[in-house]
């Protein structure tokens, strides 16, 4: 059996181009509420987000989106198909082993208000990781705890960890998912929706820390949206998602300027500020 010692040096010692994350004829389906049958989430998809680059998963409500985040971060296992983290498949490695693996791939959920325990403060939500997953002690803890609120923008730190959840603002309380993940040290973050419940005056913000962590840390990001507007500013390469399938792929700018699948184009069709895709500093 790996020891878990062992694949967090290995994971830790990825050279920039290895793949970061593969996903190979991934396929998932649920049986019918009412009726015969199965409904297929995510039908035969596969992709790679190489080490340290954004790619958008941009699709509609119910396309698939949401179960390829499930599935990539381990809470739900795929009907078929595989899931490698560079030359880790997770669907053969030993339970221990496969828990270190987890940690490396951290999400960041869409509602940052059930993604906090309500009955816990800023400072065990963000330590807990640090303790359970880096064996640290509770003082050390505690410092890495206020070095990451400060990283998030919750400053001074001092003012935040004694909190509950609701006493943090909606914007607040998403700095606070970002900076629990980042304690486990994830060479992955997977960002479901992560501004879509937020008010539109505090997207911005939590959109320009994410590519500021990305590229700051050499991160591996998975950006989950149906607003290419976001998906424009914040990824590298994109994949549109439809019905479960990917329908068209390729490097963000070229793709939504010169959209080839009728879907894109619908996608791009129902924006309010279409313009917004060629010149971003318009919207």
């Amino acid at each position: 059996m790996m020891r878990d010692q062992e694949l967090s040096k290995q994971l830790s010692g990825f050279a920039d181009g290895v793949p970061s994350l593969t996903v190979e004829h991934l396929s998932k389906g649920y049986r019918r509420r009412r009726g015969k049958g199965v409904v297929l989430a995510v039908d035969d998809v596969s992709f790679v987000i190489p080490s340290g680059v954004a790619v958008g998963l941009v699709g509609a409500s119910g396309s698939g989106k949401s179960t390829i985040a499930k599935l990539i971060t381990g809470t739900e296992r795929p009907d078929a198909g595989d899931i490698r983290f560079g030359p880790f498949s997770m669907a053969h490695l030993p339970r221990r082993s496969l828990r270190e693996l987890h940690r490396r791939v951290q999400m960041v959920f869409q509602d940052p208000y059930g993604a906090l325990n309500p009955v816990h403060t800023v400072g065990y939500a963000v330590s807990r990781p640090c303790v359970n997953y880096l064996n640290m002690s509770t003082a050390e803890a505690g410092n890495r705890t206020e070095e990451l609120l400060e990283r998030v923008g919750l400053a001074p730190s001092k003012q935040f960890v004694e909190k509950l959840p609701h006493q943090l603002s909606g914007g607040q309380r998403q700095r606070v998912v970002i900076a629990r993940a980042l304690a486990c040290e994830p060479l992955l973050l997977v960002a479901d929706e992560p501004v879509s419940m937020l008010d539109v005056s505090l997207r911005a913000g939590i959109l320009k820390l994410l590519a500021d962590l990305q590229r700051d840390r050499g991160l591996s990001l998975l950006y989950i949206t149906h607003d290419l507007l976001s998906a424009r500013v914040l990824t590298d390469h994109i994949l549109v998602l439809n019905k479960g399938r990917i329908v068209e792929e390729g490097v963000t700018k070229e793709v939504l300027q010169h959209p080839k699948d009728p879907y894109t184009k619908e996608l791009l069709d129902a924006l309010a500020t279409p313009e917004a895709i060629i010149h971003p500093g318009t919207a």
